[in-house]
């Protein structure tokens, strides 16, 4: 009797990616691909994010609101990068926001969720009247504008360390920082994604006068876990 014939496996193989739209921004090319039934952002050839998961994004917009202070109610929130909007859709199922403000300086991806194939993991969120859209710079907007947010969600790179342009670097030094802490309200949160752990941007976060600074963590299937860094201005600060 002949043994059994060896069993061989063969690996799942990704699909390759379709483009669905190429462009060239003051900021450089961005691109909307398809991959299978979910799409991917590129931009400057740095992969930004896809629609194959969505759990850190979703837990920027929670954790924001755990932390905020008990009683708070109504609150506003600014994201910023409208992505492929799964922060957006969570703020919007989320009744207790009572104002949801996103800040995208690629008119691309606007475009792609207003008129294009995101539309149909953003629609209704952007048809809620608690949402805004800014098509403006975030860091010129956190540098410039006079309004308070009870919650900054930010996720406009892979993280304090790993940034998609060399200008986003701003935002994360003592000065971007301290643009943030002005912009929020007392016993406000801010929220930063990152696509790992940083030791030294929690460090600053202290020194730019946060207080109860911490990271949640995401595992992911592969790698370091994704993280949400958080900190709070103090409660007591006067506006």
């Amino acid at each position: 009797m002949q043994p059994d014939a060896p069993t061989y496996t063969c690996a799942m193989i990704p699909p390759a990616p379709r483009t669905l739209d190429r462009r060239e921004g003051p900021f450089g090319e961005v691109v909307l691909r398809e991959r299978g039934e979910h799409f991917e952002i590129i931009a400057n050839g740095c992969f930004l994010m896809d629609t194959s998961d969505g759990r850190s994004e979703r837990l920027l917009i929670d954790a924001a609101l755990r932390s905020l202070p008990a009683g708070r109610t109504g609150p506003s929130v600014l994201i910023g990068g409208l992505g492929v909007g799964f922060s957006l859709v969570r703020a919007a199922e989320e009744e207790r926001w009572g104002r949801i403000v996103v800040v995208e300086r690629e008119r691309a991806i606007v475009d792609w969720h207003r008129q294009g194939p995101l539309d149909r993991i953003s629609g209704a969120a952007l048809a809620d009247p608690r949402t805004e859209i800014l098509h403006t710079d975030l860091v010129a907007h956190l540098r410039t504008a006079t309004e308070r947010y009870d919650a900054l969600c930010l996720d406009i790179d892979n993280g304090p360390d790993w940034t998609v342009t060399e200008d986003n670097g701003s935002l994360y030094s003592p000065t971007g920082l301290a643009h943030c802490h002005g912009r929020l309200t007392p016993g406000g949160v801010l929220a930063v994604w990152s696509a790992q752990p940083s030791p030294a941007f929690e460090q600053a976060l202290r020194n730019a006068g946060f207080s109860g600074v911490r990271t949640e963590e995401v595992t992911v299937a592969r790698g370091v876990p994704d993280v949400v860094h958080l900190a709070s201005r103090n409660h007591r600060e006067a506006a």
